[in-house]
């Protein structure tokens, strides 16, 4: 049976409401966890699909991984399988595809709108979708447009936000959370969120209405996934 195979980079940045999101449409997924030593296959055979989660660590450290994993979606990308990027796992899919990662103008942390970029493939993922809608954060460096590809979101402080490149979607933001995430997220980084400011929020401000601003993300979510699904062999 085929797999979608989910890569996790640090404990606390897991698929979140996507595992939910998976099994509810019953797709079989697996687990790759990078930060417990877990191998990175060398082949795609079995593979349906593969989704990269965010981490702490930047796409331009020194680590082993990396490169074998961009390898990865390399191979992935050629044998037109799709391809899901969450925050770090966006830039991993950028550099994998000839794009660079560098310094953000500002850290964006926290719950900050985006906006579409309107053209024919940006309209065919985000139907349905306001011009601009709320997704979280966290973030400090941003990804290029790797060759061939399509921005179809941006903020104001980061002009890639999500870029499109055939059956491949990148994402600087998350909409992959939960409360639970939200929660976790703002107690391990604490150190980042002072002092706060437009793009850095407080524990306290990215709580506020929590299982609502939750809801609402899981329903843009919602809308991504199902469009990126569809690729699936």
């Amino acid at each position: 049976m085929q797999e979608i195979l989910i890569f996790r980079h640090a404990p606390h940045e897991g698929p979140g409401y996507l595992a939910d999101y998976l099994k509810r449409h019953r797709l079989p997924q697996r687990l790759v966890k990078i930060d417990q030593g877990d191998r990175i296959p060398s082949s795609i055979d079995g593979v349906s699909g593969i989704v990269l989660m965010g981490g702490p660590m930047s796409v331009n450290d020194p680590l082993p991984w990396i490169p074998r994993l961009t390898q990865l979606i390399q191979l992935a990308v050629n044998a037109d399988l799709p391809v899901l990027g969450h925050c770090l796992g966006g830039q991993l899919i950028s550099q994998a595809l000839g794009g660079v990662i560098t310094k953000n103008s500002v850290k964006e942390i926290g719950w900050l709108p985006v906006s579409r970029v309107d053209g024919d493939v940006a309209n065919s993922w985000l139907d349905g979708l306001p011009n601009e809608f709320e997704v979280f954060h966290w973030h400090g460096e941003t990804f290029s447009l790797p060759p061939g590809a399509t921005r179809i979101l941006a903020s104001r402080d980061c002009a890639n936000q999500g870029f499109v490149i055939g059956k491949t979607l990148a994402f600087q933001c998350h909409i992959e959370m939960t409360a639970a995430m939200v929660r976790e997220w703002a107690h391990a980084g604490s150190s980042e969120l002072a002092p706060a400011c437009v793009t850095v929020q407080s524990p306290q401000t990215m709580t506020v209405d929590l299982d609502a601003r939750v809801g609402r993300l899981q329903k843009i979510a919602d809308r991504f996934y199902d469009r990126w699904i569809q690729g699936l062999k």
